[in-house]
């Protein structure tokens, strides 16, 4: 039996569940000091005195240090760096880990309280007196392309940049002229606040000599992290070393440079001693980024019958206070994914990124994708009622290759999808959920004038993972590439090391990378040890995010596995004085081709690599080889998922009572690990469609920090969810494998509002913002019976 396909159970588990797993918090350092962070309580202001002598001589309070003392200290060199400017005169104000003459968001750092305990340093925080001289707060992406106030009062506008993908002009207008069918609406991508099970922390251990500095931390880009440091405070990279412990969860929200990173580190190296922070659950709300927050504008262009001639995008996006890592570049990556999985001859895409005195905005849970797919997904329901056809039939008829299998195809928006067969998908997930069923019993419900209707929604979505090649992101101004590095090690003994440069948090990298080594090395899965997450023993790499680990980290495994087996295959050539190519190697054995009793195991040449008494000529001893791999192409992974809710017309209460997913992510390493992801990522797109929404007043005030008051939901919250595959291997690599982690967020949040708004069609409403709240479904009810459909 091959280890790839099969369900492992995760290796790392065990280890989690029994308490062993050492999260930063875990780690105790004898000396250690903690950062108590003041946090400014405007959103806009400028910072008029700061008084210190209380929490100063506070027991246990090393120093206090405002942002003005920490600049004069040269602890950095440059601000918090953003790697994505999407254009030459994008506008990026400076930002540093703490702010010096004024703030921008509530939340943001003005000064650090170093203490012998965690609560002593917050404690001593809440001492520290600030005085602010309020000023004009820019509350809303709204108010931002208004203008009448400026969230940098450095800056005339609020507008960061203008980025256009409008590959033919002339074909866009000539579609919406011609067209017989025209569709346009606006779509509302609320703020959501990422809430990874564990909150972020930071432990900067120093080198009692040479100036060398430990930061463990719970992110997830430990290689990017080390690079950023040393751009931004001038510590050598040699001299810095990051570790990402066990790290629970980060859903992007731990891809960042940030603050208390930068502080930690210098902090440590200045005093010589270790220094760390560990925010609070509502610390997190302003401390960490959040996702989404943009403004959509979509139009179709479409036949009689309903066939795509044209799509054209706007999107407003909110950049919050400040540019973070990839801020600017999030909304660029789904502006390449609004004609969804649909054959349409034009297209154009523009964007207007704007500022707010709000938390700065970054990647969440598939980064600019689920908001494509929203839009196109929500459109293209309301296209199907306008031409008087059903949900699936207008998908039917727009598909690319017609629904049936292709490869290698270029869409309007300049990708090249790897591969698709989106026909059998949908088949499947109707034949699934029992839509023909579902319809029959809406019927009934609506002829009855129950007051219980039944909404089913469906979405066909795809995305663009990988992030990669190399190449494509230097085209897009990306600051990394896109390649990813591996090496493998089989040791004297038989066993075998992976070294990743992907960092796992959470999706089980270590039983799949084990699965994939297993089958090339020919050797058992609890044979092989993974490293990772430690730039000392992992030294290059470009880390977990945007669905890459198995497109890009994967491959590069398998790649270096295939080396070390034709290394392998010289060396038993030559002990057994045969031809390499007359040897067959399976099962770890190689044996020459039509003499089955000459064969040699894998495990046995391993220990002749090492002692290196009998290698071929100009060999070097061991078995380890190394692959950087960069692929030529993203992945395209797709599916089809269909909701069904029932909406109380008296409360307003949606109820989920079905969820339906049908995905092709390609070849399957793990099926466990690929539900898995898709259950997770399922519930947070529903969380989006029903419940999360961060709120904030108009003096740009965070009115939910809490989990009081910010709806995460619960296993109690979601039915039991169907899920099934269609496999569709993709070109881009030799595993024929493509993405999985964010694929179910994708396209939750549009199946979920598809159905809200599919229960609520009698009423003659047509859209409705996320979250559909019984508040909001309720009064959507009433106003559209008063006549005011929304």
């Amino acid at each position: 039996m091959t280890a790839v396909g099969t369900p492992m159970k995760r290796r790392e588990d065990p280890q989690l569940l029994v308490g062993e797993g050492k999260y930063v918090d875990d780690i105790q350092v004898v000396g250690q000091l903690w950062m108590g962070m003041v946090r400014s309580t405007m959103a806009h202001a400028r910072i008029t005195s700061i008084d210190t002598s209380a929490a100063e001589g506070a027991d246990g309070v090393h120093s206090v240090l405002t942002g003005s003392q920490l600049q004069e200290m040269g602890l950095w060199i440059a601000p918090l760096p953003c790697a994505w400017p999407v254009t030459e005169d994008m506008v990026n104000p400076p930002h540093y880990p703490t702010a010096i003459d004024e703030v921008h968001h509530v939340g943001e750092i003005v000064a650090v309280v170093l203490a012998d305990s965690r609560y002593g340093a917050v404690d001593a925080a809440e001492q520290v007196i600030v005085d602010y001289e309020p000023l004009d707060a820019v509350a809303s992406i709204g108010l931002a392309r208004d203008g009448s106030a400026t969230a940098h009062s450095e800056h005339e506008t609020n507008k960061a940049f203008h980025w256009p993908l409008v590959p033919d002009p002339d074909a866009l207008d000539a579609a919406f002229a011609n067209a017989a069918q025209t569709v346009k609406a606006n779509f509302v991508q609320q703020r959501l606040i990422p809430a990874a099970m564990e909150p972020r922390g930071v432990l900067a251990v120093p080198s009692p000599m040479g100036g060398d500095v430990t930061l463990y931390s719970a992110t997830q880009v430990p290689h990017i992290l080390k690079v950023m440091i040393a751009a931004t405070t001038g510590i050598a990279e040699s001299k810095i070393r990051v570790v990402a412990p066990a790290v629970g969860g980060g859903f992007g929200a731990k891809l960042n440079v940030n603050p208390d990173e930068i502080l930690a580190v210098t902090l440590a190296n200045k005093l010589g001693r270790a220094v760390r922070w560990t925010e609070s659950r509502t610390e997190a709300a302003f401390s960490t980024h959040q996702g989404r927050g943009q403004l959509q504008t979509i139009e179709l262009a479409a036949d009689a019958d309903g066939k795509l001639q044209g799509v054209r995008v706007h999107v407003d996006a909110d950049m919050g206070a400040y540019m973070m890592l990839i801020t600017p570049g999030v909304p660029l990556l789904g502006s390449f994914l609004y004609t969804g999985v649909y054959d349409v001859p034009a297209f154009g895409f523009t964007c207007d990124g704007y500022f707010t005195n709000l938390t700065p905005t970054d990647a969440y849970r598939g980064a600019g994708r689920p908001e494509a797919s929203y839009a196109i997904e929500r459109a293209m329901d309301i296209l199907a009622a306008q031409v008087g056809i059903g949900p699936d039939e207008v998908r039917r008829r727009n598909y690319l290759g017609g629904g049936d299998y292709f490869e290698n195809l270029e869409v309007p928006s300049t990708l090249v999808f790897d591969s698709g067969h989106y026909g059998p998908n949908l088949d499947r997930a109707l034949e699934l959920a029992n839509y023909e069923g579902l319809k029959t019993e809406q019927v009934r419900r609506r002829e009855a004038g129950d007051s219980k209707q039944l909404g089913i929604g469906m979405v066909t979505y795809v995305e663009i993972c990988g992030l990669a090649p190399s190449r494509a992101l230097g085209g897009l101004n990306y600051g990394a590439g896109g390649w990813e590095h591996a090496t493998v090690r089989l040791l004297p003994t038989g066993k075998a090391e992976v070294v990743s440069g992907s960092t796992p948090h959470g999706q089980g990298h270590e039983t799949t990378w084990s699965q994939i080594a297993a089958d090339k090395l020919g050797i058992q899965p609890e044979d092989i040890t993974v490293l990772h997450s430690d730039t000392a023993i992992s030294p290059l790499g470009l880390d977990t995010y945007g669905s890459r680990s198995l497109a890009v980290g994967g491959v590069a495994i398998a790649a270096a596995c295939d080396k070390v087996v034709e290394k392998a295959k010289q060396i038993a050539a030559h002990q057994m004085e045969a031809s390499a190519d007359d040897l067959e190697f399976a099962e770890g054995v190689f044996s020459v081709s039509g003499s089955p009793d000459q064969a040699m195991p894998i495990q046995a040449i391993a220990f002749g690599a090492f002692t290196a008494h009998d290698l071929p000529d100009g060999m070097e001893p061991n078995l380890q080889e190394q692959v950087t791999f960069d692929p030529p192409n993203f992945v395209f992974p797709f599916g089809t998922h269909v909701c069904t809710v029932e909406i109380d017309e008296d409360t307003g209460e949606v109820e989920l009572l079905s969820y339906v997913a049908v995905d092709d992510c390609g070849n399957q390493i793990n099926p466990m690990i690929v539900e898995g992801q898709l259950h997770g990522g399922i519930v947070q797109g529903v969380a989006q469609a029903l419940w999360e929404e961060a709120c904030y007043d108009e003096d740009g005030n965070l009115a939910n920090p809490s989990m009081m008051d910010y709806l995460v939901p619960s296993a109690a919250e979601v039915p039991s969810m169907v899920t099934d595959y269609t496999v569709t291997p993709s070109t881009s690599n030799s595993l024929g494998v493509k993405g999985a982690g964010e694929a179910g967020t994708i396209s939750s949040a549009a199946a979920v509002m598809n159905a809200v708004v599919d229960a609520l069609s009698p009423y003659g409403v047509v859209d409705m913002d996320m979250p559909a709240t019984p508040q909001r479904v309720w009064r959507t009810i009433h106003e559209a019976k008063n006549g005011g459909a929304s």
